[in-house]
């Protein structure tokens, strides 16, 4: 794997640079996808716009270059303000990977400051009758909260360990906590959305909106389970927390319409398998979500899941999903599924694959390289 990280980063630099290029004359936007033949740049409030910069700091941490180094702090620099930004629950991925991973790879104290205040930010979403962060502030539900937002607890964690305030870790906890109560199923899959009264915290509805039925399993909602809760187990120590990613772990593992490749179809209930779409994006986080579960279990378990990670990112590296230099909109990753009931997205490519494919490809080769929020 060792040798396939390394061609695939030679390689990302080499279909980024055409990336760069379209973004000449543009000093405030990221790159986010390529749909029906259009190449799509999103300001910094998209909730993606932390993924392009954190691919340009992992390219510069594995490729080295003083260009790869300029433009990853030039597109990170675009999301300062998402410090202060408090509109939805995001913040998490927007400055954990552009300004985490810049931390992390630079150690520049201003990049801390910012994400400890980007914490702050997302701390107003908390509220404490409910005991869960708010994600949207949609008029559709009354207090709704996705599966996703377990991945912006770590920026919470980052701030408690910087600061000591421990309302930060107190939030973080909470939001775990209520979320393993009431957003999985005996199997270990998980709904998508959860809306909650804000009043008295009880639950209102389960359902999905990114899936295919409230009573399915949306593949990159699992993903971002098993990733959110296995970081968490990672931060804690919880045991919990732990057992919940292994409960995640085992669901997709042994379901029966997870692809030979380890690529799952956009939903793993989706109608008209094996002809619904794939999501490389999904399989891109959860090769993440079981490299950072391998380091929290004992070593034969550890290598079940190393062992589907090296086979979803062999997968995703081949031609099957890795386009070719200078197509898909000079992105890495083709065959991804955004929102496919809403028709947004479908096989097109995604900031946030490249990003997670980058990540995985990075933390294979190198395990003391860990996830984004070890600053």
């Amino acid at each position: 794997m060792e040798a396939i990280a390394a061609e695939q980063f030679s390689f990302a630099a080499r279909q980024y640079a055409g990336l760069l290029k379209r973004m000449d004359g543009d000093a405030t936007r990221e790159p986010r996808t390529f749909e029906h033949g259009k190449f799509v740049a999103v300001p910094p409030r998209d909730w993606t716009s932390g993924f392009f910069p954190g691919s340009l700091w992992l390219i510069y941490e594995n490729n080295g270059g003083a260009i790869w180094r300029d433009a990853a702090e030039n597109f990170t620099k675009r999301l300062e303000a998402i410090q202060h930004f408090t509109a939805h629950h995001d913040v998490g991925f927007m400055l954990g990977c552009s300004y985490g991973e810049g931390l992390r790879i630079t150690g520049n104290p201003a990049y801390r400051a910012v994400l400890v205040e980007g914490a702050r930010s997302l701390s107003t979403r908390f509220n404490p009758k409910v005991g869960l962060i708010r994600s949207w502030d949609a008029k559709e539900w009354a207090y709704p909260v996705i599966v996703d937002n377990m991945m912006n607890l770590e920026l919470l964690w980052f701030a408690y360990k910087e600061t000591g305030e421990t309302s930060f870790r107190d939030i973080a906890s909470a939001h775990a906590d209520k979320t393993l109560k009431n957003h999985f199923r005996p199997d270990g899959s998980s709904f998508h959305l959860v809306d909650y009264d804000p009043a008295s915290g009880d639950v209102i509805k389960k359902q999905t909106v990114q899936g295919a039925a409230d009573s399915s399993a949306w593949a990159r909602g699992q993903a971002w389970a098993l990733y959110g809760f296995s970081t968490m187990a990672r931060l804690t120590g919880d045991a919990r927390y732990r057992e919940q990613a292994r409960k995640i772990a085992t669901f997709i593992l042994n379901h029966p319409n997870l692809p030979s490749d380890g690529v799952p179809y956009w939903d793993f209930n989706a109608p008209h398998i094996p002809d619904s779409p794939r999501d490389a994006s999904a399989a891109a986080i959860m090769a993440c979500g079981f490299l950072e579960l391998s380091d929290e279990v004992p070593a034969e378990e550890a290598a079940r899941y190393r062992a589907l990670a090296e086979k979803q990112l062999r997968s995703l590296a081949s031609p099957a999903y890795r386009a070719a230099l200078n197509e898909n909109g000079h992105f890495l990753l083709m065959h991804c599924v955004g929102h496919k009931p809403a028709g947004s997205e479908v096989d097109v490519p995604l900031n946030y694959a490249d990003y997670y494919f980058l990540k995985a490809l990075s933390r294979y080769a190198k395990p003391a390289v860990k996830a984004a929020g070890e600053y």
